[in-house]
């Protein structure tokens, strides 16, 4: 009785349409165009608009003439057990990535590729690194249909489809969360989806600051300005950035949905770049619940995955961009059991957070009594007293959200104060323990243990804890193994 050898794959190419979504962008010619365009405007200085026009024609036909030559030689093989991605032109490069230690696949779709009806695969894999980073697989130009296929051979070890044979049974669907579009009214106060806007105000204020005199209106001085000239021009401030804020939080978020499908986790978003992101369940080795400053007044959070080898893990790794904590929380727990009630650190800690909130404005303060006896520096040392009085509740809400947990699978830590973040672990994500003691934590008795996992942050703290109860935590959160811990 022979065996029959199992089919060699053969590569397979990208839609040739990619070489006009490359050519548009200039993706394969940025390097030069920015330059191309600098002796563009000189030389039409001195030769006229048609010298700008040929120069333009001319960067248009190299940007054509790379993005035809990098699809020529691009070409990817998904086999069996490993992705063959192979290209360049006078420099090959062939990378091969087995199929056991890719951690995840993201299908985008971005607006011009939507048009043409292609979409972007990036394939994470714990191989390949490149100056400390993992490096990802990108095949850019294929049809849907493929994308959807590759996720499925490659995430969920699905063999390829064969012509006569049935087609396999698509896996039960199973919702995890949906975002409400109601909880954009959360975009505003989350620093991430301030910054655009920020930014936008910034630029326009910038180039009415360069426009000509000619052009600027005649605006009244300082002096002659109104209260509420100001005040309109404040709440005009304010509604643009909320605003903006809300739109990019909506242009990101639209349409988000995460669903299990068999072994894997699917989140779908995006309004203009429709994302794809597929996440192996048994890759998961934790989750953190991340609460802003202002998140916290309205009591809103949003939850990552924690995965070994996963690249871009603070986008790729989001399970709830945003929403209620109570969602957040139920979706956590969903993925990692519940280790239980956080501990409260000892008043130590409480102390040791209340003098470093509080000691930068006594020292402010102490320093405007000695130069107001000569010099009338009464303005620093109110400064300061008001920096003293204001460090007090700064260090108690420093305080309050120390704490860490353990349970019978996962244990917890949380630290953090503008951003309060809560991780969540399994047991068997600690591949290590650090413990660290500066002079006056050890004459507190205190001690920070930091848990060393191979995903997310790479290393998670519990900050300011008892020093005699480092061995009992440490032992509790990943075995026996680790129950010598303990400062010296």
């Amino acid at each position: 009785m022979t065996v029959e050898a199992p089919p060699v794959p053969t590569g397979r190419r990208t839609s040739p349409l990619i070489v006009l979504v490359h050519t548009v962008t200039f993706r394969q010619a940025r390097s030069f165009v920015p330059a191309a365009l600098g002796i563009g405007a000189a030389v039409g200085v001195n030769g006229g608009r048609w010298a700008v026009v040929a120069m333009v024609v001319a960067v248009t036909l190299v940007s054509l003439g790379t993005a035809a030559l990098s699809w020529w030689r691009f070409g990817y093989v998904d086999g069996p057990r490993a992705v063959v991605v192979t290209r360049g032109l006078l420099s090959r490069s062939v990378r091969t990535v087995p199929n056991d230690r890719i951690r995840g696949v993201e299908v985008e779709a971005p607006a011009l590729h939507r048009v043409l009806g292609l979409v972007r695969v990036r394939i994470d894999a714990a191989a390949g690194a490149v100056g400390g980073k993992e490096e990802e697989l990108v095949v850019d130009g294929v049809r849907r249909a493929e994308g959807d296929r590759l996720r499925g051979v490659l995430l969920n070890r699905q063999p390829a489809a064969v012509d006569d044979a049935a087609p396999a049974a698509a896996p039960v669907e199973e919702e995890f969360a949906r975002f409400d579009n109601r909880w954009l009214l959360y975009a505003p106060l989350v620093g991430s989806y301030l910054v655009l806007p920020l930014a936008a105000v910034g630029a326009l204020f910038r180039l009415a600051d360069e426009l000509p005199d000619s052009l600027t209106p005649d605006l009244p001085g300082p002096d002659a300005l109104d209260g509420r000239v100001v005040v309109t021009a404040l709440g005009a401030a304010v509604v643009v950035l909320v605003a903006g804020a809300v739109v990019g939080a909506a242009v990101v978020n639209w349409g988000f949905r995460l669903t299990r499908r068999g072994g894997s986790l699917l989140a779908v978003r995006g309004l203009i770049t429709r994302r794809h992101t597929e996440l192996e369940i048994d890759r998961i080795r934790g989750v953190t619940l991340a609460e802003g400053l202002g998140m916290r007044l309205v009591r809103a959070a949003r939850v990552s995955a924690l995965v070994t080898g996963l690249g871009d893990a603070a986008r790729r790794g989001q399970l709830l961009p945003l929403g209620p904590r109570e969602e957040a929380v139920a979706l956590g727990r969903r993925l990692v059991d519940d280790p239980g009630p956080l501990v409260r650190h000892p008043p130590a800690a409480r102390r040791r957070r209340l003098v470093r909130a509080v000691l930068p404005g006594v020292v402010v303060a102490v320093a405007g009594v000695v130069l107001t006896a000569t010099d009338g520096w009464w303005w620093l040392a109110a400064s300061g007293l008001v920096l003293a009085v204001l460090g007090v509740p700064l260090g108690r809400g420093r305080y309050a959200s120390l704490g860490h947990a353990t349970g019978p699978t996962s244990f917890s830590v949380r630290e953090g104060w503008l951003t309060r973040e809560q991780a969540v672990l399994q047991r068997r994500a600690v591949v290590g323990w650090r413990v660290r003691q500066s002079f006056f934590q050890r004459r507190a008795g205190l001690a920070t243990v930091v848990a060393c996992v191979g995903a997310g942050s790479g290393g998670y703290a519990a900050a300011d804890m008892a020093a005699d109860e480092v061995p009992e935590f440490t032992a509790a959160a990943s075995g026996r193994w680790a129950q010598t811990l303990a400062p010296t």
